[in-house]
């Protein structure tokens, strides 16, 4: 489909087809990897209506809380600080997956994971439709730098917004699991430190060498918990009949 759109932009020169273009560019590598993540092997209870309702409104109330509180921020401080902005933005993509977590009641150890990864991938999606959209003007209309941002911001993004919310949702789905035992909670609190530390070292730094480096951490950290989560209920009813 993004392949179609940029082929008929650059045969037609139609403006018009400029929204589809962004829109395809931004979403196109998160929601290949939230369908690779609803393919794992792990348990879950959520279907795809809750998955695509949670990376809509996850990024959209994500970007506009992100966006109002770091212009408060802003305001306030006359600078943004990278922490403030990893603080922000790892809270707001958190604000959805803490919703479902009143709603549903039948929650299973792979829905954090899930709903994390969906709700940061929405965040993703929109934030780069964003920068597509100033790159856009800024370079008057020139498609080559346009293509460049989607790109590295497509591929990127399983890596970053994706990984991180994936691995606080995830924690925080636990915490609730275990009906918010102290040792729980803890654990959620370290992750979300973790993810915010993550965040703001991928703002401090500029060269592809740093980029890299924390997406294996990023990746690494993400894949250590879904295996860790991978068929849980298996694994118990195996430890039950080995100490029978």
């Amino acid at each position: 489909m993004f392949w179609l759109i940029h082929t008929a932009l650059l045969s037609t020169r139609n403006p018009n087809l400029l929204p589809a273009l962004i829109f395809f560019g931004a979403a196109l590598m998160p929601a290949a990897f939230v369908v690779f993540v609803a393919g794992r092997p792990l348990d879950f209870g959520v279907g795809m209506g809750v998955v695509s309702a949670t990376a809509l409104a996850g990024g959209a109330i994500g970007v506009t809380t992100a966006g109002v509180l770091e212009y408060r921020t802003l305001l306030l401080l006359d600078v943004i600080p990278m922490l403030a902005v990893g603080v922000i933005e790892e809270a707001a993509k958190l604000i959805v997956p803490a919703l479902l977590l009143i709603v549903i009641r039948d929650r299973h150890p792979g829905d954090g994971v899930l709903i994390g990864v969906a709700s940061g991938g929405g965040f993703a999606v929109f934030e780069t439709m964003g920068y597509a959209f100033v790159e856009l003007i800024n370079s008057d209309g020139d498609l080559a730098m346009v293509d460049h941002l989607l790109v590295v911001r497509g591929l990127l993004s399983p890596a970053a917004h994706m990984a991180w919310t994936g691995l606080t949702a995830a924690a925080l789905w636990s915490a609730a699991a275990q009906n918010w035992r102290g040792r729980a909670v803890m654990t959620s609190a370290l992750l979300y430190a973790v993810a915010v530390g993550l965040h703001t070292a991928w703002d401090s730094f500029d060269s592809d060498t740093s980029y890299i480096i924390l997406a294996v951490i990023s990746l690494s950290v993400l894949i250590f918990t879904t295996r860790r989560l991978a068929h849980p209920r298996g694994a118990q009813k195996h430890k039950a009949a080995a100490a029978y």
